[in-house]
């Protein structure tokens, strides 16, 4: 079960250097854009870093179902956990809404909105790593 976890560990460290880092995409292209340059390339890197997290992700809920199965389902910590994995998911969509708006060039947020926007994820994060390393409940 430690390599499971390990895999666990690895692929949810992968999806969320993702998560942190297409936000600051959008925010490149936004301001790249109004300064009239050449953004065509961040929408490739934009597309090919979501399909990398995507797979992250797929990964990171398997490995935690296969814990979750081999541990069990035990402890409000782990609820609460969850709850913050779904609201991480929700923002995981959430980042393909406005890439899809990116490779159509009508992206229409500020540069200030995603820098922002970039940081509601660690609000999401924290709450996780506080549920499974210090498990309150």
């Amino acid at each position: 079960m430690l390599w499971v976890k390990m895999i666990h560990i690895l692929a949810m460290t992968s999806w969320m250097a993702g998560i942190f880092y297409l936000p600051r995409i959008f925010v490149h292209y936004v301001e790249g854009k109004e300064a009239g340059q050449d953004v065509a390339r961040l929408q490739i890197m934009g597309r090919k870093l979501y399909g990398f997290m995507s797979i992250m992700a797929l990964f990171t809920l398997g490995f935690g179902l296969w814990l979750w199965l081999g541990y069990g389902f035990s402890g409000g910590w782990l609820h609460a956990k969850l709850t913050f994995v779904g609201l991480l998911i929700g923002y995981h969509f959430w980042c393909r809404h406005y890439l899809k708006k990116m490779q159509n060039d009508v992206l229409d947020r500020s540069g200030r909105y995603f820098r922002l926007f970039n940081e509601l994820p660690l609000l999401i994060f924290v709450p996780i790593l506080i549920f499974v390393v210090v498990k309150p409940f």
